[in-house]
């Protein structure tokens, strides 16, 4: 092909059965102006286009404006079969990464259509991942470090706090990034959103090897509490805050501190936990005694109160169990 000519403007021209080209605009009307009933084509036309009916090339008189007069029925050359060799084929557009289908995917999962809410799958065992799919426009915040990878169209940006509450501007922000301090954890998270036209996907892993729990806030009344340091990622929107216990024994004995991570808002989060983690429903009134540093999390009617190891001193000292265990009633 010619260099110097743009493509998209490179003509094709058939007249008298042979092919001419490629070739600029003006050179075509040249050809219109002896031969009118020929035929032409350039990228992006369906098929060949009788020449004297192309504005861009068809055949003017001197005064530039004035087209030459339609040729007969029997100047009309027969229409060429197929389009040029030469042309060039349309652009391929970019391959984005294929993923595999999972059919233990959560709703949505994997599938083209928008759907309501970040959608997800867990991967491993001992040591898990999770990966969110976001819509256009979809965001998810996460831990700061916890990324493992991400499709190219989705953008991450560092912030003060979780995001949750950004109309109350810096001194807001100062005050939730605040909060987290005193969990422990660190004073920014990271918000991945989906700036492309299709889906994008993050994935999260774990920091340890344990469980991640994906839970639904809308479930549990818009409120969780769990231990410190569980959060990993959630949608966009979900608070990151603290929640103190009531009671000094159980501050000081409860195996948690005086201070617990409160979940707050209806969408998904994924809370990592280590070990293995069993859900128990607590009727109204129903209690269960736990090993202080086995609570994972509790919904915010879960009364959490701690006693003291029973069988007397000797289970205390050889039971292997230590002295306070926690006593969790229901609802």
């Amino acid at each position: 092909m010619r260099s110097g000519v743009d493509a998209l403007e490179q003509w094709f021209v058939m007249n008298a059965g042979r092919q001419l080209g490629p070739m600029d605009a003006d050179a075509a009307r040249l050809i219109a102006r002896e031969s009118p009933g020929a035929w032409c084509w350039k990228q992006g036309m369906p098929d060949w286009q009788p020449i004297y009916q192309v504005a861009q090339v068809r055949a003017m008189k001197k005064d530039g404006v004035t087209p030459f007069p339609d040729p007969t029925p029997d100047m009309i050359q027969p229409k060429p079969s197929g389009l040029p060799a030469q042309a060039a084929p349309a652009p391929t557009p970019a391959k984005r990464p294929s993923f595999t289908p999972d059919p233990n995917a959560s709703g949505g999962y994997g599938l083209a259509q928008t759907t309501d809410g970040v959608d997800f799958k867990l991967y491993g065992a001992e040591t898990q991942f999770v990966e969110l799919e976001l819509d256009p426009g979809e965001s998810a915040v996460a831990e700061a470090g916890a990324m493992m990878y991400k499709t190219c169209d989705v953008q991450m940006e560092t912030i003060f706090g979780d995001g949750s509450n950004q109309s109350s501007g810096l001194l807001g922000s100062l005050f939730g990034a605040g909060k987290r301090m005193l969990t422990g954890e660190s004073l920014f998270t990271t918000v991945f959103s989906q700036q492309g036209s299709g889906k994008g996907r993050v994935a999260f892993a774990a920091p340890y090897p344990g469980t991640i729990l994906p839970l639904n806030l809308r479930d549990f009344g818009g409120k969780l509490i769990c231990q410190k340091d569980s959060f990993l990622a959630g949608a966009k929107g979900v608070s990151i805050g603290i929640q103190f216990q009531k009671k000094i024994l159980t501050g000081l004995f409860g195996g948690e501190g005086f201070i617990l991570q409160k979940l707050e808002g209806d969408g998904w989060v994924f809370v990592h936990m280590g070990g293995t983690v069993r859900k128990i429903e607590l009727a109204a009134g129903e209690s269960l005694d736990v090993d202080t540093g086995c609570l994972a999390a509790m919904t915010q009617t879960v009364d959490y109160d701690i006693r003291m190891v029973g069988g007397g001193i000797k289970s205390m000292l050889f039971g292997g169990e230590g002295v306070f265990f926690a006593r969790l009633t229901g609802p």
